[in-house]
């Protein structure tokens, strides 16, 4: 395994992947963080709930997506109450010192149920011995089914969110712009609508959908929190990290093709920002 004294000396920041029981996108996440640059630990939940101080090595954390515990009781909700109860005091340590983590489909359910997201107001602390009370949740489709299909994605502008920097500028964006998403319980609600009033506010809203398929309020694809280093979405965008995973992608112009898709931006963009907390 290696270590943060690695990291330092070899100038690339490590990132963690935590698994457990049904989850099935942990190694497209993998993939996506070394693609982006960084080196890439898989550690099972039950692992770091046992040892809470493993989260101190690394510089990045991914939640990734699937079905984990087979959604038992809810989607997510086991593998939250274990996060909210064992690792949240590293879970603070990590921020603070500036570590991004995204969550995805399944991650973001997570991440909202423990209270990462969308976390305290700007300018708040975090509580010291246990996360914000959750005042969003990823519910149910409003069509009661699951979907999977690509959506065409938009930027929210003003966003704090450190791992969309640039994706307002992504080349042929009518077309670029979309990522696959696949899942029965989508729908983002918040606790009302001075909750969500607040997330406009603070620049927390950072994707909507344009179609908007699963009926989340105010079409919201994934939100952050106010210092924008952790991020939600249901969308996926660890399966868009070459453009021969987009849907038509021989029908795009060839100078499009040649940059990074608009998936792995968002990785590079945090290994970024994990590689200037480092220093």
């Amino acid at each position: 395994m290696r270590s943060v004294l690695h990291s330092i000396m070899s100038g690339t920041p490590t990132a963690l992947v935590i698994r457990t029981a049904g989850t099935n996108c942990d190694a497209e996440l993998e993939r996506a963080f070394l693609l982006a640059g960084a080196h890439v630990e898989k550690l099972h939940l039950h692992h770091l709930c046992d040892n809470p101080g493993l989260l101190d090595r690394f510089d990045l954390i991914g939640f990734p997506g699937g079905f984990s515990y087979g959604d038992d009781i809810a989607s997510g909700r086991i593998f939250a109450m274990r996060t909210r109860e064992r690792l949240y005091p590293a879970l603070k340590r990590a921020i603070e010192r500036g570590v991004p983590i995204i969550g995805v489909c399944n991650g973001f359910q997570v991440l909202a149920q423990v209270g990462l997201l969308p976390g305290p107001a700007r300018g708040q602390p975090w509580p010291d011995t246990a996360p914000p009370s959750p005042t969003v949740t990823v519910t149910e489709n409003a069509s009661a089914r699951f979907v999977d299909t690509w959506t065409r994605i938009i930027p929210e502008p003003g966003t704090v969110c450190v791992w969309t920097r640039g994706l307002d500028a992504v080349p042929n964006a009518a077309d670029t712009l979309m990522y696959p998403s696949a899942h029965g319980e989508g729908r983002l609600v918040t606790a009302g609508k001075d909750t969500f009033a607040e997330l406009e506010r603070a620049g927390q809203i950072v994707l909507r959908y344009a179609d908007n398929f699963n009926g989340s309020e105010g079409a919201v694809a994934g939100i952050c929190d106010s210092t924008g280093l952790i991020f939600g979405l249901m969308p996926h965008p660890e399966r868009y990290l070459e453009y021969n995973r987009h849907p038509y992608w021989t029908r795009l112009p060839e100078s499009t093709r040649t940059g990074d898709t608009p998936g792995l931006l968002l990785f590079k963009n945090a290994v970024r920002t994990a590689s200037t907390a480092m220093v």
